[in-house]
């Protein structure tokens, strides 16, 4: 199983826009192991973008993410990065596939509503920094096998 982080970002939660990104997810059938609405310290929020320090867009992007609350989640499941990451569709909006969640409500790269792990080992590595152990819930979702295959 894998894990991913999804973040909500500021222009997803002042659009009224949690539940829809939620609800795709679950209906992809990942499951849901942590979650919380919270505001980015710029501590954290340096942590977390620091691969992108240096480049011109570094400063913006940690005001950004700190101007407003944020709603922060772990999700489980086979491929978990690649099926999130193909729900929120291109970073780029107007690059995004019609029916993915950038394509169908964001129109500038700055504004694309959404953050997902880009990769396994990135999944991991991020929800480890937005979560603590204790604040993951393990569990098996009833009727499970009928979205996963078992190996």
């Amino acid at each position: 199983m894998e894990r991913t982080l999804v973040i909500v970002k500021p222009d997803g939660v002042q659009r009224g826009l949690v539940g829809e990104i939620i609800g795709r997810i679950e209906r992809r059938g990942l499951r849901l192991i942590g979650m919380k609405f919270m505001q980015v310290s710029p501590e954290l929020a340096a942590r977390h973008y620091a691969i992108h320090k240096g480049k011109p867009f570094y400063d913006g992007l940690i005001s950004y993410i700190t101007s407003s609350p944020v709603v922060v989640m772990a999700w489980e499941g086979p491929k978990a990065v690649e099926a999130v990451r193909q729900l929120m569709g291109a970073t780029n909006p107007t690059a995004a596939a019609p029916g993915t969640i950038r394509a169908d409500f964001a129109v500038e790269i700055g504004r694309n509503l959404t953050h997902g792990s880009d990769s396994p080992d990135n999944g991991l590595a991020e929800v480890a920094l937005w979560f603590q152990s204790n604040e993951l819930a393990s569990w098996q979702r009833d009727g499970e096998c009928w979205v996963f295959e078992k190996n």
